[in-house]
C-alpha cells in the first residue's frame, strides 16, 4: 500500500497565482523559467530550474510545505517536506 503525504492531503482549496511573474525576480530584475505558487501564503515564485530558485528559498525560510505549478495547463501540487507530487 502506497503512503500518502499528509501535507498534500490537507490541501482543500487551491490558491491560484495572482500574476504570472516571480515576485522576487521582478524586484531584482532577474528572469525565471517556471513559476510555483505557495499553498500556505499564496506567493508566486520561480522554480529550481530558474537561476534564483526563489520558491525553494521560500520553503527553507518559512517551512511552507506545498506549492502548485503556476504554469498554465499544469495541475499538480508538490510537497517539499515529503518530496511528493499529486495531481488535482
Amino acid at each position: 500500500m502506497e503512503e500518502t503525504c499528509a501535507h498534500l492531503e490537507a490541501i482543500e482549496n487551491i490558491i491560484e497565482p495572482k500574476d504570472y511573474v516571480c515576485e522576487e525576480c521582478i524586484k531584482h530584475h532577474s528572469s525565471w523559467v517556471h513559476l510555483r505558487t505557495c499553498q500556505t501564503c499564496g506567493v508566486t515564485l520561480c522554480c529550481d530550474s530558474s537561476p534564483n530558485t526563489h520558491m525553494t528559498r521560500h520553503f527553507h525560510a518559512t517551512g511552507h510545505p506545498v506549492v502548485i505549478s503556476a504554469e498554465p495547463g499544469e495541475r499538480w501540487l508538490w510537497c517539499y517536506v515529503d518530496e511528493a507530487v499529486k495531481g488535482y
